[in-house]
């Protein structure tokens, strides 16, 4: 009896609806069936199912009697967080002045990372002066912000000491008869020209400070030296130094990277000239470092000097006539020249 009389209920209430309702009471079902039938044996909604009900749930104030799959408070549960979601994703919108360029961007990332020293206003300045209009704000906004304290970068602080720096280091060279010869080095700084070179097979600390009087007493007037902790050098090389007027640098134990030119320029004497030469005696070596100094100093080109020579070579034009090759260091090297006909 009480069964038929819920049928009769729901008959007379289906009676009195209006067609509106019955068309999404009849959506309701059919979605809850396709879930049904899709999704055996376990349904599982879907993004799109999820917002299926809470787009029906805000259209339709009587859908909770037709829900079967889900309980109300989960539909009520993805519509919070749907509004969550809208609301969060919306007030990430920032209103205001107008986001510059890009290439303005990476401008100003560069000044700052390349200016240590400066701050927003000069960047700002610098900006104006190409004609680039921006606010002294947005300027602070994208330039970089240093982890320590501003520091002129190691290569302006090389670059403002070269002309008074000269670095020393000793090398070796075996003979023909298994001797072993060692030789000296002075490079500049400035120019990475080899100011002075030596050979001997005994050397002392003697020795190497009159080698120093050779290399500074005329045209060199360093106000730094750099120099290894090698026994070689001594007490009296020190002292000569001191009377030249020339502060000594002594690098740390074991760090060679300390004293990177003249390693370089050590390395390029092996591997452009030593390399390909069995030396036989002291005279034959000062030989050949004579004409490969010569070379390196004049002719031979360097990246840190703009593709220039230690002692700057002039550039010679097509008009100047056709191109010769001068052979150098024995023909191991070539120098090119322009040359009237």
């Amino acid at each position: 009896m009480i069964r038929w009389l819920g049928i009769l209920l729901r008959t007379l209430r289906s009676a009195v609806r209006t067609r509106g309702e019955l068309a999404l009471e009849n959506l309701a079902l059919r979605q809850q069936l396709a879930v049904w039938k899709a999704r055996q044996p376990r349904p599982w909604l879907t993004e799109m199912d999820r917002i299926f009900w809470v787009v029906l749930s805000r259209l339709w104030k009587n859908w909770r009697s037709s829900l079967q799959v889900v309980r109300p408070e989960t539909v009520v549960r993805w519509h919070r967080r749907g509004f969550r979601l809208y609301w969060a994703r919306k007030s990430r919108r920032r209103w205001g002045r107008p986001a510059i360029g890009r290439e303005l961007r990476d401008l100003i990332r560069q000044m700052s990372r390349a200016n240590p020293l400066w701050g927003a206003p000069r960047i700002h300045g610098e900006l104006l002066k190409l004609g680039l209009t921006v606010s002294q704000a947005t300027v602070s906004q994208y330039m970089l912000r240093p982890r320590r304290p501003p520091s002129q970068a190691w290569r302006a602080f090389l670059m403002n000491h070269a002309r008074d720096l000269i670095a020393l280091d000793f090398f070796t060279v075996p003979t023909a008869t298994f001797r072993v010869l060692f030789v000296l080095i002075v490079l500049s700084h400035g120019r990475r020209r080899l100011v002075h070179f030596n050979v001997t097979e005994h050397p002392t600390a003697e020795w190497t400070a009159r080698q120093l009087i050779e290399a500074c007493g005329q045209d060199e007037s360093p106000r730094h030296l750099i120099r290894d902790r090698d026994q070689v050098y001594g007490e009296r090389f020190s002292r000569q130094a001191r009377l030249l007027d020339i502060r000594e640098a002594v690098l740390a134990p074991r760090s060679p990277w300390q004293n990177a030119y003249a390693e370089r320029v050590i390395g390029s004497l092996r591997r452009e000239c030593l390399d390909h030469v069995v030396v036989v005696s002291e005279r034959h070596l000062l030989g050949m470092l004579s004409k490969y100094v010569d070379y390196y100093n004049r002719t031979r080109t360097h990246l840190s000097l703009a593709k220039d020579a230690p002692e700057s070579r002039s550039v010679q034009p097509p008009s100047q006539g056709r191109v010769v090759a001068v052979p150098r260091v024995g023909g191991l090297h070539h120098e090119y020249l322009r040359q009237t006909a």
